[in-house]
């Protein structure tokens, strides 16, 4: 009988997972830990609770590949709604300011839109998975405590109005790395002079890889592991 170690050593590749809102990233690290028998599994770029889509899990010797797949381009649709702040940018946090929405114009909207295209600067949300002094950033910020972070440099190849219908707006992103939707669709409000927060968040693709060929969580077992080699 073969040892669990070994089993376990043969047990490596990268299992996409389409992520549904309301549970981690960590939670279906830990839905795969289950179904695989393998302590070994780690995830590739954190999706908010709120957030739903490709997550890319890995297994195994693949877990070193974690910058590779960190480095790809992402592709997101989304919805923002106009007119409320929240303390997370998204509609689950609390409301801290409310402004009037109704003089904002589509074609303002898609004018304000364009202006994020290109390279850019980006102030990273405090609800997010970045450390400082060893701790998550989202765990500083559900104990109050708020620091003043750098702007860091990304790249947004498209960023588009999909459906106008006030005061939601659903919308498309395809992105560098270090991205976040959140802190786009609070740029945009506050460009466009009356706030905004995310209400949903879909990750489409990480590089060459697709949510169309994602599995669900209690899908997941070894026949969806593929290897990756690039």
């Amino acid at each position: 009988m073969p040892q669990k170690k070994e089993i376990e050593a043969r047990k490596n590749g990268i299992i996409l997972v389409n992520k549904p809102s309301g549970i981690t990233s960590h939670d279906v690290v830990d839905i795969a830990r289950r179904k695989l028998g393998c302590r070994r599994i780690g995830h590739a770029g954190t999706l908010d609770p709120l957030a739903q889509g490709l997550l890319i899990i890995l297994v195994g010797s693949h877990t070193k590949m974690f910058d590779k797949f960190v480095n790809f381009d992402k592709k997101y649709e989304g919805t923002l709604k106009l007119g409320k702040v929240t303390s997370t940018g998204d509609s689950e946090g609390q409301i801290l300011a409310v402004k009037d929405w109704k003089g904002i114009s589509a074609c303002q909207i898609k004018n304000v839109f364009e202006t994020f295209q290109g390279e850019i600067e980006q102030v990273p949300p405090m609800v997010s998975a970045l450390r400082r002094g060893g701790k998550r950033l989202y765990k500083l910020a559900r104990k109050g405590v708020i620091i003043k972070l750098k702007p860091r440099k990304i790249t947004i190849y498209e960023c588009s109005p999909q459906e106008i219908r006030l005061p939601f707006v659903d919308f498309f992103v395809h992105c560098s790395k270090g991205t976040y939707i959140r802190k786009l669709s609070e740029d945009i409000g506050s460009k466009l002079g009356c706030g905004a927060h995310v209400t949903k968040i879909v990750r489409l693709k990480i590089g060459p890889f697709s949510v169309e060929k994602a599995v669900n969580p209690g899908e997941i077992n070894e026949s969806h592991l593929q290897k990756f080699t690039s």
